[in-house]
């Protein structure tokens, strides 16, 4: 007994298995009389319910619904792919079976129990034809996906695991070499272009076995047993690659070609990498096991539209009956949903994007209906020059044809199979919206809206920076000093869809302006001028002709703005320093001093990179007091008396925090 007091409060995460033994109960010896509240996702039900003994009903409910709707997860669709060879009686499965299989560390009891108890049940799910059907699909399946997110393959046992594993790997290298062949034969280009990304990826794509093992050679025999061998796995599953990360830590990087992983019972709770987005289910679940797994594919993560689980083994014939248990009423919220409902969400963006276009002069179907679709150039014009004329609505119709996009995407490659009636209107909205973004420009232009694009193509030149400074998908720069601004006012005036242009010389002002803050952080000036005349032609405060007027005065200002730190006879980077430290009143002499101190501080950092810029110095205290140490010896130097000891101190913090964000952010001349 520790207390008996009732005024104590017990919080209590993960309350579903670990509350029924030991240190649990413990606890409640110690503190018989403390008010207990649990958190769990899987909360122990069925006859005991067991964690509404220990804790008590409901206080509040989270369900599948409200955290979709929050964005704190995506929402489950499943493909039911359940080979022919398995139809077998729906009532297989007992609820013994299932919690046996619910933990793979099986003792020698359990193990003769599952094997003697249950061989019909094992043999079916074990059989060899079965599982080169699911290994086949797996094959065609992951690579074709428009979401090439995470998977996991999630088997009966550890045989099964590592013989997923085999059979994959050599219908995954028999299947690259039926694409090698294609692709020789192949005269399309759009085709031929389709099936190496798919061979890229296959090749890029790395596949582990993650199991529990004992590592002892009883082990090794029992597997050898099976015509199966552990050693390579049990390697794989303890190495630790030169960046000091193991399997688990290669698997959650989103980067890492790990991307498919074999398992029967680790990582199927208790574990989050947010870009899993497919699950090839093949063991028969229950219950909170169940609810578990499935969550391993709803975490959100950047442009993952919905996880999806590929039923092979029929499990969510009973999902309904088990979520049964969970819901406080009769209205029960089914976690994982059928692909079709997916491709009903698909329909229905489709509708209303077009009815969006609709509204706004662009009317789709007048383009879909003729037979030759994407050869109306004039009108695809007018449509995305009527769109971009609004900032609100051309966002608002990019938002509409994005999400139609990731739908699609997140429905390959059920998609192909599926009829889909709609396909010419989808193509005409992403068609459109690339015109609107500039990715796509019709060859049949006017001739003069042709002119502005070739004497700004002709301003678009590659830089020593590219690298450094990648803004568009082809990596080049806009060099402001090439631009004929007059020719490019007079050659507005004879351009019929204005506001196309203007999208473009936005994009252009954008991307440069993007550039710019990166190389001098001082520059803010001119994106929130921009902004202004942005704002001032949302709201109608100017026209088509006036708002490009200001945006062409505007990059006037900026290309002047570019070869300032000529006209100061200082580098780039140099004059960023210099912006830094300069404060108001400066006589010429004093700027003088201060532009020798810029000078000074680049080329001293420069030269002692080595020795200051240590790997992650920014992180640690030791290297960057040194750092900081040199930046104040240099400008108490150099920097003019003028500079009292506040003054001094705020520049100096100023230049040291600048240089950590850009050593934190690995761009310029600080990029590790």
């Amino acid at each position: 007994m520790l207390s008996e007091r009732d005024d104590i409060i017990v919080v209590v995460d993960e309350a579903h298995r670990t509350q029924y033994k030991d240190l649990a109960e413990n606890m409640r010896k110690g503190l018989p009389n403390a008010q207990y509240i649990a958190f769990t996702g899987t909360p122990l039900l069925g006859a005991k319910r067991l964690t509404n003994q220990w804790f008590g009903d409901y206080v509040s409910e989270y369900n599948f619904s409200d955290s979709i709707e929050d964005n704190a997860t995506v929402p489950l669709y499943y493909v039911k792919r359940v080979p022919e060879v398995s139809l077998v009686n729906e009532d297989l499965f007992s609820d013994d079976f299932l919690e046996i299989l619910e933990d793979e560390n099986l003792t020698e009891e359990e193990q003769k129990r599952l094997e003697n108890h249950y061989a019909k049940e094992l043999e079916v799910i074990k059989r060899d034809d079965r599982l080169d059907t699911i290994a086949k699909y797996i094959v065609k399946h992951f690579p074709n996906r428009g979401f090439r997110g995470k998977g996991m393959v999630v088997s009966v046992d550890k045989f099964t695991a590592v013989k997923m594993y085999d059979k994959v790997q050599r219908y995954w290298h028999d299947e690259i070499k039926e694409l090698n062949k294609t692709i020789s034969q192949t005269r399309d280009d759009l085709e031929r272009k389709r099936l190496k990304d798919t061979v890229d990826y296959m090749n890029s794509v790395e596949m582990a076995v993650v199991i529990s093992t004992e590592g002892t050679e009883e082990e090794e025999k029992k597997f050898q047993k099976e015509g199966l061998t552990i050693k390579p796995h049990v390697q794989r599953m303890s190495a630790i690659d030169e960046n000091g990360k193991d399997i688990e830590d290669n698997f959650k990087d989103p980067k890492h070609p790990l991307q498919l992983v074999f398992v029967c019972a680790m990582w199927l709770t208790g574990f989050d990498a947010p870009s899993i987005s497919t699950l090839y289910l093949d063991k028969p679940m229950k219950g909170h096991t169940l609810m578990q797994t499935i969550a391993r594919a709803n975490r959100v993560f950047e442009n993952k539209e919905c996880g999806l689980i590929i039923d092979h083994i029929n499990v969510f014939k009973h999902l309904k009956r088990a979520l049964a248990d969970y819901a406080s009423n009769d209205n029960i919220d089914m976690p994982v949903k059928n692909i079709d409902d997916l491709f009903g969400k698909l329909n229905e963006s489709i509708d209303m994007t077009c009815a969006f276009c609709k509204s706004h002069n662009a009317e789709l179907k007048d383009i879909v209906d003729e037979d030759e679709v994407f050869r109306n150039i004039e009108k695809f014009e007018t449509y995305a020059n009527s769109i971009v004329s609004n900032d609100e609505v051309k966002n608002e119709f990019q938002v509409l044809a994005n999400t139609l996009e990731n739908i699609y995407e997140s429905l390959k490659p059920e998609i192909f199979t599926m009829e889909f009636e709609k396909k010419p209107y989808k193509e005409a909205i992403l068609y459109l919206r690339d015109i609107i973004s500039g990715k796509v420009r019709p060859e049949k232009i006017e001739s003069a809206q042709a002119r502005i694009n070739q004497l700004l193509d002709q301003s678009v030149i590659a830089t020593d920076d590219a690298r450094k400074y990648i803004i568009n998908e082809e990596g080049k720069e806009l060099d402001l000093s090439i631009i004929d601004i007059d020719e490019l006012k007079t050659e507005f005036r004879q351009v019929k869809n204005k506001n196309l242009v203007i999208s473009d010389l936005r994009k252009l002002i954008e991307d440069k302006l993007e550039i710019m803050l990166k190389k001098n952080k001082t520059r803010t000036r001119f994106a929130e001028r921009f902004k202004g005349i942005i704002d001032e032609y949302n709201s109608g405060g100017s026209q088509n002709e006036d708002f490009y007027e200001k945006l062409l005065e505007l990059m006037k200002l900026m290309k002047e703005e570019e070869s300032r730190h000529v006209k100061e006879d200082l580098s780039e980077e140099e004059l960023e320093i210099f912006d830094l430290l300069c404060k108001d009143s400066l006589t010429k002499e004093e700027e003088k001093k201060v532009k020798l101190a810029a000078k000074s501080l680049y080329n001293t950092l420069i030269e002692n990179k080595k020795e200051l810029f240590v790997v992650d110095w920014q992180n640690d205290p030791t290297p960057r007091e040194k750092v900081r140490s040199k930046i104040i010896s240099v400008l108490n130097e150099y920097l003019p008396d003028s500079y009292d000891r506040i003054i001094f101190q705020t520049k100096s913090d100023i230049i040291f925090e600048h240089i950590v964000e850009q050593a934190t952010m690995g761009y310029n001349w600080l990029a590790a």
